[in-house]
Formats: structure tokens, C-alpha cells, sequence
């Protein structure tokens, strides 16, 4: 089987492949290093070098696999095990955890983004119900390394199970919090967790660096566990695969799947695509991309593999509303095509701003109405509008647009119709 490393895996640009093509290689092995921003890749299998090409390295990997590794070197400083080990946001963002560590927070707080704010992934919480102990050893080795003298944990109050398990590690310690958060979208942003623990909004252009604070997602910290205790590379990576599989819809959490296995490998592994499909997403529902199956591969930003019902067809005029929090416009153009209908206008969430040519929201998850931006899309011939809105902002959207005739489809809503999830709509809390 050829297992296809890509070479950039991180926020930043590609990195430099330092193995040749015919080279045997170890499973563990270093075999590409940053190229400027960037993060060490390691080969997930043993096997040899089958073919380099410009953004991946692809391994035909030995039949028979050991889950023996190569071992990082020992270091005495901890920041740089995670920096050799590559370590990185594991959440989907992607970015460089030993530059993000490399701070002094002796007034501040690391917190663990245990949201999980996608809500058809999973495994973050499974690995919390399993085994808190990885997670919690990475936050007490964040706050050595950062000096930090205070943790949160930042877990959805639904998660009873994992908070009852994280609370059996924490054996009394006063220097780790639990806070418990809405089971709302987009709660698991960093910017969102401040604000919910410190009643303070960061503007989009400031880090939580501002807050003397330094966010880190559940996986990140299994993984700086990892460097650490057993000086293991980031080849490995947990995952959800969920949706209109053989077998029910249920999700399979599948726990350090080699990086670069094919996706196609993965959803097979859990029973098969069941009959025809309307997309595979790698990702979340919010957030997350649609690829070619063949395509596809394990990487350490991957969160989950989707499979979905097919769109429903609409050929007729529809209106875009996009918003910071969930897909661009480009994914919802997407959409659109794949439904049959046809653009006639875009707008934006009234909470967007551009910061260096990203699109950020002004208060994640906290949003002000979108009357005059559906009025705007209907004065343009709309006769329906495909939004992309967080929970709150959806829900000013479903105040006003079916009381002037525009029906409304969240561009998550063929996903949650897939998992028997309740649809993006009007809040319940």
C-alpha cells in the first residue's frame, strides 16, 4: 500500500523533502524539514521512497508494520522535544506548537480547547472519556514550559462522561479548571473560549497572546505528552469517520491511524460508502472541505471524514450570505452548482473584517442581526439564500427570512440530514 505524506501539514509553506527516491525508511524517521514557517514531517511506516513530488512524498510501505518508531534524540529541554517531534494544532489551524510555547506566562493561563466544536467530531471527547491522563500531563508540561501558573480546561457542559473523567485525574489540583461551555458553534474558537472564561472579547487582530494566554487543542496536548514521555514524532493521528456508511451513521472513532493513509482506506475500515453519496468532507460540517476520495489523506490537521447524502437539486436563484465562522464563498458557490442553482448575489456577515486578507468575525458566536443583508439578497432577485452562519448568527437569519418568503439552506444542513442532527436554526437554548 502507498501511503502519501504531504509536505505541508502546518501554517506555513512547504517543507523540504531530505530523503531520496529508493531510500528505506523507518517508521518514525525524519524526512522533511520547515523551509522557513513550518514543522519536521516523519514517516508514519516503514518502506521505501516510491516517488517525491512537488508538496508530498509518497511511501510504498512494507507489508508487515511494527508500532515501533524511531525516537526523537533526548533533550533536557522540553520545547525542544516538541519542536523535534513536530508537533502542531491538531485542531485544523495547524500552527507550529513549539513557536506557540515558546512564551513566558508567568501571570498567564494555558487553556485546553477540549470543545470539540465541530459538532460530528468526536474523537477528542472519546480520547477524553478514555484516557484524560495524556491530555492533562500535556497541560501540566505547557505550563512548565510556558511558566504558566494556571490551566482551564474548556470542555461543552454535555460532555458529562469526559468532565467526570477528567475530574478523576485532576486529584484535587487547584491550578487546573474545568469550565464547562454552551453546546453552541463556533464555541471552540480560541477567541470565543476567552470570552467565555474571562468575559473579555479579543479583537479579530489580536492572539490570545494578548490575553496572556496560550490555547492548545486536546490532540495537540496527547501529543506534546508523547514527545515528552516516550519521545515519539507526530506520525500518527486520531480521527472521526462518520456519515452514510455501511452499518448506520453512527461515528467511529479511530485513535493514531498513520498520517498519509488514504481516507478511502479509512471509511472502507468502517464498513464502506453506503450506495450513492453526495460528497466527502475532510473536516468538519462547519469548516471542512469537500475532496476527491482518491485524493485524500490523513494528515496532522485532519479532524474527520464525512460521508454525506447527495445535495437536493434547486434550479433557480439563490443568494449567498457568508460568514467568518463556517465556509467562504467559494465553498458555498460550490454548493450552489452541486444543488443546480444559480448565484445572484453575496453578501457578508455584518461581524466580518478583513485581517491581512483573512476573513475573521468582530465576536465569534455572539452576532447582530442579518435583516438588511437578506432584504439586500432578495432586492437582487433571491429566491432562496445559502448561508454559512454560526449558531447565533443563524439564528437572526431564521428571524427574518422566512417572515419575508426566503427560504433558508445552511450549507451544513446536508450533513446534519446525514447524522439525524438537528438543523443550523433557530437556538433552543
Amino acid at each position: 500500500m502507498n501511503i502519501t505524506i504531504l509536505l505541508k501539514q502546518h501554517v506555513g509553506g512547504l517543507c523540504k523533502a531530505i530523503v531520496t527516491e529508493g531510500q528505506e525508511v523507518k517508521r518514525g524517521e525524519l524526512i522533511a524539514i520547515p523551509d522557513g514557517l513550518g514543522s519536521n514531517i516523519h514517516s508514519s511506516v516503514s518502506g521505501k521512497i516510491k516517488r517525491i513530488e512537488e508538496d508530498r512524498v509518497i511511501i510504498e510501505a512494507d507489508e508487515k508494520q511494527s508500532s515501533k518508531y524511531v525516537k526523537i534524540k533526548v533533550y533536557d529541554d522540553y520545547l525542544e522535544s516538541v519542536k523535534a517531534a513536530g508537533v502542531v494544532g491538531s485542531g485544523g489551524a495547524g500552527f507550529p506548537t513549539y513557536i506557540k510555547l515558546n512564551v513566558n506566562l508567568e501571570n498567564g493561563y494555558v487553556i485546553a480547547n477540549c470543545v470539540e466544536c465541530e459538532s460530528a467530531l468526536h474523537h477528542n471527547i472519546k480520547l477524553l472519556e478514555d484516557n484524560p491522563e495524556i491530555v492533562i500531563k500535556g497541560i501540566k508540561y505547557a505550563m512548565k514550559i510556558t511558566k504558566a501558573p494556571k490551566a482551564y480546561i474548556a470542555i461543552k457542559e454535555k460532555n458529562t462522561k469526559a468532565i467526570d473523567s477528567i475530574k478523576g485525574c485532576l486529584s484535587g489540583a487547584d491550578d487546573i479548571e474545568i469550565k464547562k461551555l454552551k453546546d453552541i458553534y463556533p464555541m471552540g474558537e480560541e477567541r470565543a473560549i476567552i470570552h467565555a472564561i474571562f468575559d473579555k472579547w479579543l479583537e479579530p487582530t489580536q492572539l490570545p497572546l494578548e490575553a496572556n494566554c496560550v490555547v492548545l487543542n486536546a490532540e495537540t496536548l496527547s501529543n506534546i505528552t508523547r514527545a515528552i514521555e516516550n519521545r515519539k514524532p507526530v506520525i500518527d493521528k486520531d480521527i472521526t469517520v462518520v456519515g452514510k456508511i455501511k452499518g448506520g451513521n453512527k461515528a467511529h472513532v479511530l485513535f493514531q491511524v498513520p498520517i498519509g493513509m488514504p481516507i478511502a482506506n479509512l471509511i472502507e475500515k468502517c464498513g464502506g460508502i453506503d450506495g450513492e453519496y453526495g460528497e466527502i468532507i475532510i473536516g468538519g460540517p462547519y469548516t471542512g472541505k469537500a475532496e476527491d476520495i482518491n485524493n485524500a489523506f490523513v494528515t496532522k490537521m485532519s479532524g474527520g471524514s464525512i460521508v454525506t447524502i447527495p445535495f437536493p437539486k434547486y434550479e433557480g436563484p439563490v443568494g449567498l450570505l457568508v460568514c467568518a465562522c463556517g465556509a467562504n464563498e467559494e465553498r458555498l458557490r460550490d454548493i450552489a452548482e452541486k444543488m443546480g442553482a444559480e448565484v445572484v448575489g453575496v453578501v457578508e456577515c455584518k461581524n466580518v473584517i478583513d485581517v491581512r486578507g483573512a476573513k475573521k468575525c468582530k465576536t465569534p458566536g455572539d452576532c447582530p442581526g442579518q435583516a438588511q443583508k437578506i432584504m439586500s439578497l432578495k432586492k437582487n432577485g433571491a429566491k432562496r439564500v445559502i448561508i454559512s452562519n454560526c449558531s447565533d448568527c443563524s439564528n437572526t437569519v431564521m428571524c427574518c427570512a422566512p417572515k419575508i418568503g426566503v427560504p433558508v439552506y445552511h450549507h451544513t444542513d446536508h450533513v446534519f440530514r446525514t447524522l439525524d442532527y438537528p438543523l443550523t436554526r433557530r437556538l433552543s437554548l
